[in-house]
């Protein structure tokens, strides 16, 4: 069957969250001697581990939103920064303000002109909303862990997202710039696109590289997979 929707993810994929996250705690930073952007990969090193006690049933389901306040609490305790109350809350939504790559807007727009598009992320639904508008973003429906209560990559995040949009796993094409997370979407039968993010990383190599195989589309950014679709 052909793809009948297209489902994003949207850290990493359509957002830069390095460069947004270096940005937004750099003021708190300043004088402190510690990196922006090593601050924001220890930030992103918490990431997989807050899910996992809610994939593994350790604790229920629990929004982005207050896994990243934790995570920002646990790090600035270990790195022995203060921050006030304000503080804290602001920075741990600034996850609702990463900036979308270059081409993400206007590459999105084209292939929405022909196919639904929705995000499959573990994004909660309010910060991808917030970050959505912000940049500038239509997305037909706002999805992922929150609609099925599952982060990625238990196979229910993806089938559950299938089951919600009423089509079957392989009419859903997963695009990611992550191989682990395209191979777990093409374990539960959908279809994959990968769109290469060379600076996720700040141009360190991606952790998952050793996952790559040969997906359904494999695009050099977003614009080019409009281009490949609409071909």
């Amino acid at each position: 069957m052909k793809a009948k929707v297209f489902a994003f993810d949207v850290f990493g994929t359509v957002v830069d969250w390095r460069t947004s996250i270096a940005r937004e705690v750099a003021p708190l930073l300043n004088g402190t001697g510690i990196d922006p952007y090593a601050f924001a990969d220890q930030w992103r090193a918490r990431y997989q581990p807050a899910m996992q006690a809610c994939r593994n049933g350790a604790r229920p389901y629990t929004r982005l939103d207050v896994l990243n306040r934790e995570t920002l609490d646990d790090l600035l305790a270990a790195l022995g920064i203060e921050a006030d109350e304000a503080t804290r809350a602001d920075l741990a939504f600034g996850w609702r303000r990463l900036d979308p790559w270059p081409d993400a807007v206007a590459g999105l727009a084209r292939i929405r002109a022909r196919f639904p598009i929705v995000t499959l992320s573990n994004g909660n639904i309010a910060l991808t909303m917030a970050m959505a508008r912000r940049a500038g973003i239509v997305w037909d429906a706002v999805l992922g862990a929150e609609a099925t209560g599952l982060y990625k990559p238990v196979p229910g995040a993806y089938l559950g997202t299938a089951n919600i949009l009423g089509i079957a796993p392989d009419e859903l094409c997963l695009v990611a710039a992550h191989h682990s997370d395209l191979a777990a979407a093409r374990a539960a039968g959908l279809k994959t696109a990968f769109v290469a993010r060379p600076m996720e990383y700040g141009g360190a190599a991606a952790p998952d590289a050793h996952m790559a195989q040969d997906w359904d589309w494999s695009a050099t950014d977003i614009a080019d997979l409009a281009s490949q679709i609409d071909g």
